[in-house]
């Protein structure tokens, strides 16, 4: 019988897990602990790293895991390295469940940087009203530039005020919708975005209303990741599991 390690954290891991609930498979559902309520899922879940590739090996062997699903956001490039790794050493078959990278439409005005250090020297120069769409991660960064107002959306309440003297908190979890967002941006009078490239439809919103107002987007592509099996649709998960494990795709 499979025993599913899934690497989560996204609306595709939870959809994965509950696909395998339903069909009463074994699964555990990984996460990295940056969320303090995660949703609840129908499976088992763990929070909290491995220990490098070494770790996750040593816990693909020690639980019995037959296959392992990467189902990380894409810029957890990290866990995404040591999960093939892991993969490699155990000879445990891995696939990654994506979500395509966003493009951009008629009328988005998208300015492509690689990096977070890149999306912060963009916004040099006078004072803006900058919705930050990232998360809390990389938040402090932007201190660096403290002349602007910025608008940021958690999921949780942090520990400790973000890093910037000039600032408006909303603690919300998506999925988001496009009049939410444009009311939001229009209330706080938004004239620049900055994001990563996440994909999928869960944040999608804040990009359909930048581009219905008219407002500059700052997109941080997505890092380089190994190569590996990759699909994009729960059921090819599935299929991949009864099926193409076993000729080694």
């Amino acid at each position: 019988m499979p025993n599913i390690l899934i690497l989560g954290g996204t609306t595709e891991a939870s959809a994965l897990a509950e696909a395998l609930a339903l069909r009463g498979d074994d699964a555990v559902l990984s996460y990295a602990g940056r969320v303090a309520s995660p949703k609840a899922q129908p499976v088992p879940t763990r929070v909290g790293g491995f220990g490098g590739a070494a770790g996750l090996a040593a816990y693909l062997r020690a639980a019995g895991i037959t296959h392992l699903v990467d189902a990380t956001h894409p810029f957890a490039a990290q866990m995404s390295g040591n999960a093939v790794e892991a993969a490699a050493d155990t000879g445990i078959p891995l696939i990654a469940l994506t979500r395509p990278a966003w493009t951009a439409e008629p009328n988005d005005d998208w300015r492509h940087v690689a990096d977070i250090e890149a999306a912060v020297a963009t916004l040099a120069g006078a004072r803006r009203s900058v919705m930050l769409a990232l998360g809390r991660m990389h938040v402090a960064a932007f201190a660096a530039h403290p002349q602007h107002r910025y608008l940021l959306r958690f999921v949780d309440v942090p520990e400790a005020p973000p890093e910037l003297p000039d600032h408006y908190l909303v603690i919300d979890r998506g999925p988001f919708d496009v009049m939410g967002d444009v009311a939001l941006m229009r209330d706080h009078a938004i004239d620049g975005i900055v994001c990563k490239n996440a994909g999928g439809t869960g944040a999608q919103a804040k990009l359909i209303a930048a581009r219905q107002l008219g407002i500059p987007v700052v997109m941080i592509d997505r890092p380089s990741l190994p190569l590996r099996a990759e699909v994009h649709a729960v059921t090819e998960v599935l299929n991949w599991i009864d099926h193409a494990a076993d000729l080694g795709v």
